[in-house]
């Protein structure tokens, strides 16, 4: 009997009714039952899961094969034991809870028998609101490189491998890493692989996140992912030198599983806990935190690991409650910022001498800062100056930043944000793009909390309805910012102008943004007669019923 083209590994825990999608789409696949072989491991499930896999074994005699062996705390024990039963020719990773798009298998087997490919990565999205990063999956690529391409943030195993590959170096998944023990496996396989293909063109897999977020990552505590990504990253440094190569895959490490350390959640540890964390993510950054790497990581996560590194526990308690709701962070704004000005996120620790941070570490270098600088702009005031027939709206708005300021303005803008920018609330304009000539008059006056911009617009008599945005320059590049308005009190409408009066109203819009409204008080006639003719035509069509 000839070896089936492909294994499938099915490593099993209580994933029903997750399970029997998994297993259909499977079974489903255009390949063919002939040229299929699922490995299916039950790790000591408790629920239905192992009956599920003895009903499709016995069903599907010849393609299913189920493993029945005691719990062993994670996924990578139940995948090594398939791999010793594997016979075909490659061998391909899916996790119990997640699917297959029909044709994936067919497609993957024939791009790796055509590429000769050793790694075939196929596109995947996430179902649920499952996260799944996708700069990966842009176009197909033959032969795509580890270190030039999107491949560090696409490290889980869900690939297919060829299984001489996995043999030849003995590629096994750490069984004592309850999390992340498929990127060891992963890494190695795409060092040591001839070529590597991405296939973007179909749907090849389903990644579900489950109703109760029961999937393992979610359930992981921090002191577990902390070790489990120091295990991921001493390994791959035994594989890769030291240089830009390691820089670019620990970028991954580095933005994602430590970053993700010092979020919210890491308020709610105890003190024992937080330096624990802390020291762990020093170990690493000591060793792998390069200056190139440290300074192509968002100024963020930069100043939150390098606080975790300094061991400055309070100050990044205070860093991550900045920029919790209700929080607040500020940015300094130094020299001309059209030019070569600098600008820095007055993080706590910022210029602090007991901790000796550089403020390169602070500094806002190459990324987009439009959220924070969004999330600290706040309108105080507003209000209609009318001097005869000339109508102003006066407007006070703190923001964000300090410093060098006077490049800071408030304009009314037609059009709305693209919904790209919607959930940052604010956005970078693109590299040189006009804005708007200047109209107003404009003073600023600064405070520990941010600049006061206040103003005086000038409105015109036309329809229209304008945003209120704050347009700021920070290193080099120009922010437009809304302001924002939900639930603080609007100036009450206005009429203006005595011989074609007009109204003028501010409203907060389903955005929480502060918008203004004109328009003429009475709609000219080429506008009007439309409305009544239509109100005419009803009425008659009533009257005849």
């Amino acid at each position: 009997m000839t070896s089936p083209d492909v294994t499938v590994v099915v490593a099993v825990y209580n994933t029903m009714p997750y399970l029997t999608e998994c297993l259909s789409s499977l079974v489903g696949q255009s390949i063919g039952r002939d040229r299929l072989e699922i490995v299916a491991v039950d790790d000591g499930s408790t629920d239905d899961s192992g009956a599920e896999l003895d009903r499709f074994a016995q069903q599907y005699p010849d393609t299913v094969k189920v493993i029945h062996q005691t719990n062993s705390g994670g996924p990578a024990a139940p995948s090594n034991r398939a791999l010793e039963v594997a016979t075909g020719r490659y061998v391909y990773f899916i996790g119990s809870d997640d699917y297959l798009g029909e044709e994936a298998l067919e497609r993957m087997v024939a791009c790796a028998d055509k590429n000769d490919s050793d790694v075939v990565v196929g596109k995947m999205v996430g179902t649920n609101g499952r996260y799944v990063h996708q700069a990966l999956y842009k176009e197909s690529v033959s032969d795509v490189d580890l270190f030039d391409s999107a491949l560090p943030f696409t490290l889980a195993n869900t690939k297919l491998f060829r299984r001489a590959l996995v043999e030849r170096h003995k590629l096994r998944f750490p069984e004592d890493m309850p999390v992340g023990s498929d990127q060891p496996f992963t890494i190695e396989a795409c060092v040591r692989a001839r070529k590597i293909s991405v296939l973007a063109d179909y749907t090849y897999y389903y990644a579900v996140k489950r109703g109760d977020s029961s999937n393992i990552t979610y359930r992981a505590d921090h002191l577990a992912r902390l070790r489990c990504t120091a295990r991921i990253m001493h390994h791959a440094a035994e594989l890769i030198e030291a240089g830009p190569n390691r820089d670019t895959l620990f970028k991954r490490h580095f933005t994602w599983e430590l970053a993700k350390l010092v979020q919210g959640d890491f308020l709610a540890l105890d003190g024992r806990t937080q330096r624990q964390v802390c020291s762990g993510i020093a170990e690493l950054a000591g060793k792998y935190l390069t200056d190139p790497l440290r300074d192509a990581l968002p100024v963020q996560r930069r100043v939150r690991l390098t606080l975790a590194h300094k061991g400055a526990v309070d100050e990044l308690v205070r860093a991550i409650e900045a920029e919790e709701p209700g929080g607040s962070l500020l940015f300094l704004l130094e020299g001309d910022q059209a030019a070569s000005g600098r600008a820095f996120a007055h993080y706590p620790g910022f210029r602090e001498p007991l901790l000796n941070i550089p403020d390169r570490v602070f500094e806002v270098l190459d990324e987009s800062v439009a959220a924070q600088l969004a999330a600290g702009t706040e309108l105080i005031e507003s209000a209609w100056v009318q001097r005869g027939d000339d109508l102003a709206l006066q407007i006070a708005v703190r923001t964000a930043f300090s410093g060098n300021t006077s490049a800071a303005v408030i304009r009314l803008l037609p059009g709305n944000f693209p919904k790209g920018s919607d959930q940052a609330g604010g956005r970078r304009l693109p590299f040189g793009r006009e804005v708007p000539p200047l109209v107003g008059e404009f003073t600023r006056e600064e405070s520990d909390t941010g600049t006061v911009i206040r103003a005086t617009i000038p409105v015109e008599p036309r329809s229209a309805s304008l945003a209120v945005r704050v347009h700021a320059e920070v290193a080099g590049a120009v922010y437009e910012i809304p302001v924002p308005a939900r639930d603080k009190p609007m100036p009450l409408a206005r009429r203006w102008r005595s011989t074609t009066p007009y109204r003028v109203a501010a409203r907060v819009n389903n955005k929480g943004r502060m918008i203004v409204v004109t328009g003429p008080l009475f709609p000219p006639p080429s506008r009007l007669w439309p409305r009544v003719r239509s109100r005419l035509a009803r009425m008659k069509r009533k009257t005849t019923r």
